[in-house]
């Protein structure tokens, strides 16, 4: 059992494939893992046994028979509680929808079902995704596996902390500012924030907003990629969605490092970050170089970027989530309220100046990432702080304005329309997760995981479990 919960998804999808582990075996150990220490770190919620023990059987079933089940068949999977999910609780962490079941399932949970993964419950999110600290009033707090004092960030925080208890080999999750890549850093895990549509989001109340995505959270670059074959590809719904295809992202992963110039950018031009994050960061970049890497310090200019998101944050949030407000103020949290009024002080001088920003930074970028080939930054501006606080109000005593301020690393990177993965990257000397962030050219999706590998095979931080 142990053994098994500590392959990778690849390998583990490999073993099923030639009949060395059943579906059955391999959902057994990693239940068994949920029952064992889901009651300390709360990172599955609304779990959903009887029903995953019967596709897996079934996926069993149809190996005997000698037929294909998926390149994720018989992987357990929780889905993060944002997504729809036909006949399982779905909250979004609100008391409002404390008791909904959804009626059908979307669109991403209906291609990993496609593909042969097991179902085994959702992973616990802030109430809407708001915030990057995983709480809330439905399920309560995710602690973090390498310490249970702190927070696994957010918003996909029940995804990593999971991904890292060993309860499940991949996870689903979305990103708007940072949702996919922050928790990857608190809990020593993968988190990729791929390019708009190439994981179509269906369905949506507005399919132009191109801000929040959808993508794969694993503990090895090569289970993102798996994760990928499976969640990728055109739908005509979806209006910004890829005409990706699975074989985008199947063989061997890798790249020739050499003749590669690669940006770094310790502080994005300027942000505060915690010494311990930096001294991490630094020493990973260190060893790069070392395996002849051609590393260059330089910052972006991110000029604009933050005005950019605050903005269409505060427009998706008046529209999204004013009605709500309305109907049962008392059962949303104050962070959305603020959120929610700054959204509707907005004015159509203010959203196309937005515009006008954005596509001046678009410019700078394309220009910027024709001299690199990739970015190197933070992830997060600190590690992993009191799950008790709900967001920090300042990082090396510079104060904040806004509760997503400490955010600024991961969401400036939204801006760009670049994909952004955050890895492993080291220990602070406490012993808590950094993760560095890894910037692609636009659409350059494929890119990103080739040389994400060879980062990973260099740094080796993926395989530190948390003594549980």
């Amino acid at each position: 059992m142990v053994e098994l919960i500590e392959r990778s998804a690849t390998e583990l999808a490999d073993m099923i494939r030639n009949r060395k582990v059943s579906c059955e075996e391999t959902l057994d150990a990693f239940l068994a893992q949920v029952a064992k220490w889901n009651p300390v770190i709360n990172a599955v919620v609304s779990e959903c046994r009887d029903e995953a023990r019967q596709t897996a059987k079934q996926l069993d079933h149809q190996l005997a028979r000698g037929e294909e089940i998926g390149v994720l068949g018989g992987l357990p999977i929780a889905h993060k509680d944002l997504v729809q999910t036909e006949g399982l609780r779905t909250t979004w962490g609100s008391r409002i929808y404390a008791d909904f079941i959804p009626t059908s399932d979307d669109l991403i949970v209906q291609r990993l079902k496609s593909a042969g993964a097991v179902t085994i419950g959702k992973t616990n999110t802030p109430e809407f995704g708001a915030g990057s600290q995983t709480f809330n009033e439905v399920f309560g707090a995710t602690r973090n596996p390498y310490d249970r004092n702190k927070t696994v960030g957010g918003s996909s925080g029940g995804a990593a902390a999971a991904l890292a208890a060993r309860m499940i080999p991949i996870a689903d999750g979305s990103d708007m500012g940072g949702s996919l890549r922050n928790p990857a850093s608190f809990c020593n895990v993968i988190g990729f924030r791929t390019s708009t549509g190439l994981v179509p989001v269906w369905p949506t109340d507005e399919a132009w907003f191109g801000y929040s995505v959808q993508g794969p959270m694993a503990r090895t670059v090569e289970d993102i990629a798996l994760q990928l074959q499976a969640t990728v590809g055109f739908d005509r719904r979806v209006p910004l969605s890829l005409h990706a295809t699975p074989t985008d992202f199947a063989g061997p992963l890798g790249c020739d490092t050499k003749g590669l110039r690669i940006a770094y950018s310790r502080t994005l031009g300027g942000l505060p970050v915690d010494p311990a994050v930096l001294e991490v960061l630094d020493h990973a970049v260190l060893k790069l170089q070392e395996c002849g890497m051609d590393v260059v310090e330089v910052d972006p200019d991110l000029n604009g970027a933050d005005e950019v998101f605050k903005t269409w944050r505060a427009y998706r949030f008046a529209m999204k989530f004013g009605p709500l407000i309305e109907r049962s103020p008392e059962l949303v949290k104050d962070t959305i309220h603020w959120n929610v009024n700054e959204g509707r002080k907005l004015t159509a001088k203010d959203l196309a100046r937005a515009n006008e920003l954005r596509t001046k930074l678009f410019e700078r970028m394309t220009k910027f990432m024709g001299l690199y080939d990739y970015l190197l930054c933070p992830t997060v501006q600190t590690p992993p702080f009191d799950v008790n606080v709900p967001y920090l109000e300042s990082i090396n005593e510079v104060q904040f304005d806004t509760y997503v301020d400490w955010m600024k690393s991961c969401y400036l990177i939204t801006v760009t329309g670049l994909p952004a993965l955050s890895m492993p990257a080291g220990f602070t000397g406490d012993g808590l997760p950094v993760g560095i962030q890894l910037v692609g050219g636009y659409h350059a999706d494929r890119d990103v995981l080739d040389f994400a590998h060879e980062v990973e095979s260099i740094l080796q931080f993926a395989s530190r479990a948390p003594v549980l």
